[in-house]
């Protein structure tokens, strides 16, 4: 905060005793301020409660920081609970942000499985200790590694030709696979026509023709 930066925090009942407290008071009182979303993920129909607060203080003391606080809960069409969790903020909360700061919280998990667990598990091989030369190589090979990841992120949100080949294949490790064959034993002029080649061969294979009956 003294950078001029703002956060972001899970906020559980056992970690933040007290802040859980001024909640409940403002539950009994009625205070606690609700958003309802519904939205289709294509497979079921889901509702998103959002509850927030705001100024409450984050540990016990007259020094504590205060907070906003808010509240995620996503039901089914039956009411079961799919999804339940909450964050603190340095930045106040209202109806109109408390949306986008849920999601920001969401999000956080995406860098462990996103961005550590693929380079660990899809095919990098990014291990936590790469431990390989004495000197220099360890760093370099990483930074090879992560510019290798930059440039297949960047080809999955902008290249058709990576996009369809990728939703072909069952996973990113066969992807991978693939690639690496064919390189290895065909020439190929250019990024493209190797990509080219890839969708040709996935295309479905088209059933022969049917043969007329002879009514003869």
């Amino acid at each position: 905060m003294a950078q001029g930066c703002a956060f972001i925090f899970v906020c559980k009942p056992g970690s933040h005793t007290l802040l859980y407290e001024w909640v409940a008071d403002f539950e009994r009182t009625g205070e606690v301020a609700t958003r309802v979303k519904t939205r289709c993920n294509g497979q079921q129909r889901l509702t998103d409660t959002y509850r927030w607060l705001n100024d409450l203080p984050l540990r016990d003391g007259d020094d504590a920081l205060k907070v906003g606080w808010c509240e995620l809960t996503t039901t089914d069409a039956e009411g079961k609970v799919l999804y339940r969790n909450a964050w603190d903020s340095s930045v106040p909360i209202t109806s109109d942000k408390v949306v986008v700061i849920a999601a920001a919280g969401r999000s956080r998990w995406k860098i462990e499985n996103e961005n550590n667990n693929t380079l660990k598990t899809k095919g990098y091989r990014f291990e936590h200790n790469y431990g390989h030369g004495k000197q220099h190589l360890a760093n370099l090979l990483a930074s090879l590694i992560l510019l290798a990841f930059l440039a297949h992120t960047l080809l999955d949100l902008y290249d058709p030709r990576y996009q369809h080949v990728r939703d072909n294949l069952s996973s990113q490790r066969t992807f991978f696979e693939h690639l690496r064959a064919l390189t290895f034993y065909l020439p190929f002029d250019h990024w493209e026509r190797l990509f080219d080649s890839m969708i040709d061969a996935l295309q479905p294979a088209q059933p022969p023709p049917r043969r007329r009956a002879n009514t003869r």
